[in-house]
């Protein structure tokens, strides 16, 4: 039986700003999102109906679950009568900013588009994927992206500067982006990114720019709920990070280092205190 293996990368947030609310709800956002070298495995397999499990018993193995919710777009939109088993090897943390949900739905679509010779465009991709969840649109493109509308308007901006990043993913904590987005509406944003400026330094290389210009309004509002998301910020920068941010509506926080040595001590200490920590090459 034709067996697909799909690894389903995490995203982060270098800058998030938020531009108000359009008049469909969704609101309008202006980022700059980057995949990373952390992953889950997506197995795909024909069957006669749609099944999802995971290697963590928390999560739905039902139509709750996105995998699930995409492989149903997917089949409706091509009105092909067939189905998936989908077994998800879980590394990304979950309900941490990182996309973790939807990568893994991203995954799905590309991994069915193959498996059942279709033949759907990026374009046609995007477009089932956006109906599922809006990081999905990105998660299916890939590599360092403008995103804007809901984060379904994509434009591609190069490579990230070579670098190594610390993400922290603080335990027991975990966010509802849709509350924070309910909290981003009464709360009054004084500060936005220089998103601009941001997808310049990218352009020309420039780690330390970019650093000085990662900004995500909605940090202000989780660390209010979370305050250890601060802590975990101010930590990084006092060991070495060149700049540290929360990623989507949190809780987790990266932070991007010139040096190995100093990211290292910096892995190694927040692995003491919170299981989930990670060392990343970016482009090195």
């Amino acid at each position: 039986m034709e067996k697909k293996v799909i690894k389903a990368y995490a995203k982060i947030n270098l800058t998030l700003d938020c531009l108000g609310k359009m008049p469909d709800g969704y609101h309008e956002l202006e980022m700059i999102m980057s995949e990373i070298p952390l992953y889950d495995t997506v197995t795909l397999q024909k069957s006669d109906k749609i099944s999802v499990k995971t290697n963590l018993s928390y999560l739905p193995d039902n139509n709750k679950n996105i995998a699930f919710k995409a492989a149903k777009a997917f089949f409706e939109y091509t009105e092909i009568r067939g189905g998936v088993k989908i077994a998800i090897d879980k590394k990304i943390p979950v309900s941490a900013g990182l996309a973790g949900g939807s990568t893994d739905g991203a995954a799905v679509l590309k991994g069915l588009n193959e498996m059942y010779g279709v033949g759907l465009t990026q374009e046609e991709l995007e477009e089932i994927g956006n109906s599922v969840g809006k990081d999905i649109p990105f998660c299916l493109k890939g590599g360092v992206c403008l995103a804007q509308g809901t984060g379904n308007i994509l434009t591609p901006i190069g490579n990230m500067p070579e670098c190594f990043m610390v993400l922290v993913k603080p335990d027991n904590i975990n966010v509802s982006t849709a509350e924070i987005f309910a909290k981003i509406d009464s709360a009054k944003i004084e500060l936005h990114p220089h998103t601009f400026g941001a997808v310049e330094c990218i352009k020309n290389n420039d780690l330390k720019g970019l650093s000085q210009r990662m900004y995500n309004v909605m940090e202000k509002v989780t660390a209010q709920l979370h305050p250890v998301i601060t802590e975990i910020k101010n930590t990084l920068v006092d060991k070495g990070a060149l700049g540290a941010v929360m990623s989507g509506s949190g809780p987790s926080v990266f932070g991007l280092f010139d040096c190995e040595k100093s990211a290292k001590k910096a892995s190694n200490y927040f692995k003491k205190i919170y299981k989930q920590t990670y060392l990343l090459k970016i482009n090195v």
